[in-house]
């Protein structure tokens, strides 16, 4: 694919992304974050891409249920041998990417997934020196047994490389899987690259892979995008600096984990990301690409996922993206809608054009309403549960607005005249409560 096709910041607004050419805004949902493991992928990406999402995550996992590992196994012991790339995982992928790429979906890759490295699943993992015929306890410095939780950093997979405790023994390896993923990776425009799931591990780890990944991209031609996903849940947390702060190692941030947060704090934490941007000159998408949230979960509720979806969205985020279950909505039926509604809204409203907008709404409870505006001349103000608010516009006369029923997916009729006084225009949702989206424009 030519460079230019390929997924990259938008050209006329770097807050968003642009693929082939054109702005894209980023949404899906999916069943599993290692989309490229399960049997029914192309199912799965026909049903995403047939309400409109075109956006998944993609760690490179393999300890759930199904999954195969990365390496072939020695025919003789039955143990993995880490010189062999496993034939069947390397095949999905690959399938995986182009299924993707023939349906425009973008997949946002996380090269390692900290919890494949502890406890359980690090019992069935390949790099567990019981389990492979390349090393031995005493000559990797891996241990056989971790029970801790990996944020507590017990495994020194981690920690391989020169800068850290230069462990060649394993570092080989790791590299040999890197260069095999980017053999494959390379080949398609439609990947963004992440290199951990929500760490907490030296930042030198992310810095030292994404430099890998974009010099291996450079010798091919390819331009790539990097970021890593920290652990921490305050997006103004010391760990989230290291990627805010060093353009010249990362090209966007992903700010998955202020999912975490409900209400205006959520609404706010981002604002606070996007000033601290645009005040070091340095302005690139914001993803987050996973929304928690499900009743059946422990990170919030089905409200908490659909509100969160759309106060990104608002707040000027290049990406949303359900969270798998049981922690998120997936690609279920509530998410489906989302997502249908989200294009509806698109096709009244430009988010590439927009900026939030909420200090423009007046006599709003907390989570009451969030807005966006397009340099004055269209807003959008998005209701979690019903609402009456005041919206401060630009121009006062000959208004008009459109509602979108988000749940039902559809716009409850055309665009109404609407009245204004003082500058302001009030607005009140067409049921009590319910998710809704008014678009307000200057009438044609």
């Amino acid at each position: 694919m030519l460079s230019e096709e390929r997924i990259q910041p938008y050209s006329e607004n770097t807050f968003y992304w642009q693929y082939k050419r054109k702005p894209v805004l980023l949404i899906g949902g999916s069943v599993e974050d290692n989309v490229f493991q399960i049997p029914d992928i192309e199912s799965h990406l026909d049903l995403l891409a047939s309400v409109g999402g075109n956006y998944v995550r993609c760690t490179m996992s393999s300890r759930d249920e199904g999954n195969v590992w990365p390496f072939e196994r020695d025919s003789a012991s039955g143990l993995y041998n880490l010189e062999k790339p496993g034939t069947e995982y390397w095949s999905r992928f690959d399938r995986f990417l182009q299924l993707a790429s023939e349906r425009n979906i973008i997949a946002q890759i996380e090269l390692w997934d900290r919890f494949d490295f502890a406890r359980d699943p690090w019992q069935l993992n390949p790099y567990n020196p019981k389990n492979n015929i390349n090393y031995t306890v005493e000559e990797s410095g891996l241990v056989e047994d971790i029970r801790s939780h990996p944020g507590q950093k017990e495994s020194a997979f981690f920690r391989s490389l020169p800068m850290l405790e230069d462990n060649q023994v394993v570092s080989s390896y790791q590299h040999a899987q890197v260069d095999r993923m980017l053999a494959i990776s390379l080949a398609h425009g439609n990947v963004l690259y992440c290199i951990d799931n929500e760490t907490n591990e030296s930042p030198k780890w992310g810095t030292y892979w994404s430099d890998y990944i974009r010099n291996r991209a450079a010798g091919t031609g390819a331009g790539v995008e990097t970021t890593e996903m920290w652990d921490q849940h305050d997006l103004e947390g010391d760990q989230h600096a290291h990627t805010l702060d060093h353009p010249e190692t990362y090209s966007f941030v992903d700010i998955s984990q202020n999912n975490h947060q409900v209400g205006k704090v959520h609404w706010d934490n981002p604002q606070t990301v996007r000033q601290r941007l645009i005040g070091s000159g340095r302005v690139c998408p914001m993803n987050s690409v996973k929304i928690y949230g499900a009743n059946m979960g422990r990170y919030g509720t089905h409200r908490d996922a659909q509100e969160r979806f759309w106060r990104n969205i608002l707040g000027g985020l290049a990406s949303s993206r359900f969270h798998r279950p049981p922690s998120g909505l997936g690609l279920g039926l509530i998410s489906q809608a989302h997502i249908r509604s989200m294009r509806l809204f698109q096709t009244e409203f430009c988010v590439f054009t927009a900026a939030p907008a909420l200090a423009l709404v007046s006599n709003r409870s907390v989570n009451e309403a969030y807005s966006a505006s397009e340099n004055g001349n269209r807003y959008a103000v998005f209701f979690p549960d019903g609402g009456d608010v005041d919206l401060e516009v630009s121009h006062a006369e000959d208004l008009e607005v459109r509602w979108l029923d988000i749940r039902a997916s559809e716009w409850t009729g055309e665009f109404e005249s609407i009245e204004a006084a003082g500058g302001r225009v009030g607005l009140s949702t067409p049921q009590e409560e319910g998710y809704w989206v008014a678009v307000i424009r200057r009438a044609r």
